[in-house]
């Protein structure tokens, strides 16, 4: 399509020579040479469709920035691509692109629209587009992928190929509130586990100073606390199936770093289940969003 001619001149700089090679963990496909832990298959590809309506639904839309009519934008760790098809389907005059190390599995002609591409790139060596190429650059959970020296970098990045008067918008998890002692020992194995990574996980609030230090303006940041448990209704049931999920794909990494056993691990899990199921459980996940602009 005429629209991504330039994708295929410029699209092969900075995509990272470690995308694609895989490693088995726990019976789990992993992608091999990267921070992020949880795994490539399409048991997770399931799990991050699942957690896209959930947040749709909780955020009652798919972005929180001020645009009106983008006509290109970038989605940056696209994962199964889903949000990036959507846009596309919402904004039919834009041109769509989805990046990521890993090609979504369900990334078919078929089912994606005339105005979508995918891009294999690894963000952490920097984006393969030109300054000012997009005029709308998101990203989402990506907490879990970016060491904490390369958060700037990549930050720099996102507001560096965004147009000026363009917006950045960044969506991270900031763990939990009152989940109680089970889920609060799940948190702190991922803690751990992230550390011996690289990985930060209190970057999730800092977002939006560090897109002030790329030197975009406008910056608004706001928490979004989502139920957590059965108490929350259907929000609260879901978000607790999805960390629930994500917890046991990430299991297999905290037995084999010596964090945890998987009997510790099982009675944990099941404790935060039946805690979760509690009519008088008031746990929370909060959510941090985060949006700049690009004056100049």
């Amino acid at each position: 399509m005429r629209w991504f001619g330039w994708l295929k001149q410029r699209g092969a700089k900075g995509i990272g020579g470690n995308t694609g090679s895989t490693v088995v963990i726990g019976g789990r496909k992993r992608t091999a040479g990267i921070p992020y832990m949880l795994p490539a298959d399409m048991e997770e590809i399931n799990r991050l469709d699942f957690q896209h309506y959930l947040l749709r639904h909780a955020f009652q839309g798919n972005y929180a920035a001020p645009i009106r009519r983008p006509t290109s934008i970038l989605d940056v760790g696209t994962g199964t691509g889903r949000w990036a098809r959507e846009m596309a389907a919402a904004f039919p005059q834009a041109r769509v692109v989805g990046l990521d190390i890993n090609p979504p599995p369900t990334d078919a002609p078929d089912l994606n629209p005339p105005n979508y591409a995918f891009i294999l790139a690894n963000v952490l060596e920097g984006l393969p587009f030109p300054d000012a190429s997009f005029d709308f650059v998101h990203m989402r959970l990506m907490v879990l992928a970016l060491p904490a020296d390369r958060w700037a970098f990549v930050v720099n990045e996102l507001a560096r190929v965004t147009q000026p008067g363009g917006w950045v918008e960044s969506v991270e998890y900031g763990g939990e509130k009152n989940g109680g002692a089970a889920v609060g020992q799940l948190m702190r194995w991922g803690t751990q586990a992230s550390a011996l990574r690289g990985i930060d996980t209190s970057y999730h609030s800092r977002v939006g100073e560090l897109m002030r230090a790329a030197g975009l303006a406008n910056v608004l940041t706001h928490e979004l606390d989502i139920p957590l448990g059965t108490w929350g209704g259907r929000v609260g049931s879901m978000e607790a199936v999805n960390l629930v999920s994500a917890q046991k794909a990430l299991s297999s990494i905290y037995i084999a770093r010596d964090i945890t056993t998987e009997e510790e691990f099982e009675r944990v899990i099941h404790a935060a289940q039946l805690d979760m199921r509690s009519p008088s459980y008031r746990g929370l996940c909060p959510f941090y969003i985060a949006c700049g602009q690009r004056v100049r």
